[in-house]
């Protein structure tokens, strides 16, 4: 008789990148990889963008790949069958890209994420650049049910809401949030945490957020890259600098704090579905 798996390590690689140096990030990342595999994750997390940098601009198609680059394909060997998740620029068609997520086990892309809420606000420009993705995602990872949301998608109360009525076990949160981006007086730092905790609290799904540390032009990355669990207690935070940071989950605590709030199950998905298309009969009626 099989035994069922219920605990997993999680873990968040906090580390910068050069911008469009692919070649380069792409060493970074097979030795965080070797350290991981040695911590013996199950579930590994680079930042937003990690094999590209941000600001890229003009630069998108030539750091572009399509989602079975050799590349990728290398990393996906070097995982094993530690579900590994990558930021890159995915070539989607002739000229047209996406800011996506590459799910990597086994030697193989298992599942890609194109962000779904683009910034175009403040500092970002990413809707100049990039098409947004149309999709949720949810992976596996030896019976964990991984989701995948890109920084802003978190910041869509909408979307997120439907990420998680898919229930997934844990949420990936791959960042990309430089200081003073966001215009006034937005604390950057601490509203993402409190956003992370939010989320995991309320949905009873841990939230691992991977974010990068140290200077990409005039942009500062704050780090703070951490492991939520489902009371909103932060399980694990990373100190400053490049650093690997995890955290094991017991998966019969997401059962019992799903139990002892039911917010997928008493969602009501169709009176919220009726009041949205309520909402988007007036905006049409303008």
């Amino acid at each position: 008789m099989s035994t069922r798996r219920t605990n997993y390590r999680l873990a968040a690689a906090q580390m910068n990148c050069v911008l469009a140096d692919v070649a380069c990030n792409l060493e970074t990342h097979r030795r965080v990889i070797e350290s991981a595999r040695h911590r013996e994750v199950d579930v590994l997390v680079f930042p937003e963008l990690s094999l590209t940098g941000y600001d890229l601009g003009a630069r998108v198609p030539e750091v572009a790949m399509d989602r079975d680059d050799p590349r990728l394909l290398q990393l996906a060997d070097a995982a094993g069958d530690m579900l590994t998740v990558v930021g890159f620029v995915e070539r989607c068609a002739r000229g047209e890209y996406a800011n996506a997520m590459a799910c990597l086990c086994e030697g193989r892309v298992v599942a890609v994420h194109r962000k779904l809420n683009l910034c175009t606000y403040g500092g970002h420009e990413e809707g100049k650049h990039f098409g947004k993705g149309q999709t949720l995602t949810v992976t596996d990872a030896d019976g964990l049910a991984c989701g995948v949301m890109i920084c802003a998608d978190l910041w869509n109360p909408g979307l997120a809401h439907a990420a998680m009525l898919e229930r997934p076990d844990v949420m990936l949160a791959p960042v990309n949030a430089a200081t003073g981006m966001v215009d006034g007086d937005f604390d950057d730092e601490g509203n993402w945490l409190i956003c992370l905790k939010f989320y995991a609290m309320m949905y009873a799904t841990p939230m691992v957020m991977a974010h990068r540390y140290g200077a990409e032009g005039d942009g500062w990355f704050w780090g703070g890259s951490c492991i939520v669990g489902v009371d909103g207690r932060v399980l694990a935070r990373a100190e400053d600098g490049e650093t690997l940071v995890s955290a094991d989950i017991d998966t019969d605590e997401i059962d019992a704090a799903r139990f002892a709030m039911p917010t997928h199950r008493d969602a009501d998905t169709p009176l919220v579905a009726s009041l949205m298309a309520q909402r988007l009969e007036r905006e049409r009626r303008g």
